[in-house]
């Protein structure tokens, strides 16, 4: 770019400005066309062509249409500082292009540092909108903290997700943390096993509290025969012999499977007590006796008072 050179007094007409200054004028005006024209150009080329590879690379691998628009996006802000940077060099602006490229270089570092949660966050939601571990409307658990966290899945975004409580809570969950922890998805598959421990007294006939297991699965709406429920003991306790009971339902769901479970306890209840069958409970029994020392003197002691 050249240089506006400096002369001595003021022009008085337009004549002696023309004169001193028209070459510098004419020079900074085609220096700016240039720089325009050139970033104009390359820009419309540059997005063209790397937001249409990018969707088609994102597409072909199965992407959504959020990270797809994002990519694009992406790709966009790409070709504009790539146009600048070109135009730039073209138009002459060579230094001034090297000084705006260690500012940014400056810049995005700071930046990194302070938002690399948030970039984490949105890393993550391109992973889970890419992997898929689970969808709009699952019932999903994941660790958190001391204690497990679930939810019915409401939105899936870049940042966050948010998930609705079984106490009709809203929570909104950053993407790191469901994809940084194992999530628990029980509706990934069309069918979900339901067990449960039923404890019996240890004079009570196992093969009968067997039957009247399996019989009162198959009253139980929801609960299918395809596999057929079935009934194992698992366990010797103290104060019981535990049999656990595994059955199947169809298109699981939180409220399917709590209804679900609760009728098949009531019914196999109900039919225990009709039958005889003890569910007995844990409880403890003290036995002995205590010796009290000087009772005839505290008797006196009582008595004085």
């Amino acid at each position: 770019m050249r240089s506006i050179p400096l002369q001595q007094g003021i022009p008085t007409s337009p004549q002696e400005f023309v004169s001193q200054y028209g070459e510098a004028v004419v020079s900074a005006a085609t220096t700016a066309i240039l720089f325009l024209v050139a970033f104009v150009l390359i820009y419309l080329v540059a997005r063209a062509v790397l937001v249409r590879l990018t969707a088609g690379a994102l597409d072909a691998r199965g992407f959504e249409e959020t990270v797809i628009g994002l990519g694009k996006r992406v790709a966009g802000a790409i070709a504009l500082f790539a146009a600048l940077a070109l135009a730039a060099t073209v138009a002459g602006f060579g230094t001034v292009l090297a000084a705006f490229a260690t500012l940014l270089g400056a810049l995005s570092l700071a930046i990194g540092f302070a938002a690399q949660d948030l970039i984490g966050n949105f890393v993550a939601g391109v992973f889970i909108l890419r992997d898929k571990p689970f969808a709009v409307g699952d019932w999903i658990a994941w660790p958190s903290g001391s204690r497990d966290k679930s939810g019915v899945v409401q939105d899936i975004r870049l940042r966050v997700t948010k998930l609705k409580t079984f106490d009709n809570e809203l929570i909104t969950v950053p993407n790191s943390e469901l994809s940084d922890n194992a999530v628990t998805n029980p509706v990934a598959d069309d069918q979900l096993r339901i067990p449960f421990t039923f404890g019996i007294g240890y004079e009570d006939d196992i093969e009968q509290a067997k039957d009247v297991i399996v019989e009162e699965a198959a009253t139980i709406d929801g609960l299918k025969g395809d596999p057929e429920p079935d009934v194992i003991l698992t366990e010797l306790a103290d104060s019981y012999v535990g049999l656990t009971a595994r059955a199947y339902i169809d298109d699981p769901s939180r409220g399917k499977y709590v209804h679900t479970l609760s009728a098949w306890v009531q019914a196999v209840k109900e039919r225990f007590d009709r039958e005889g069958i003890d569910m007995p409970y844990p409880y403890t029994e003290l036995t002995g006796g205590i010796d009290i020392d000087n009772l005839a003197e505290a008797e006196q002691a009582r008595a004085d008072d």
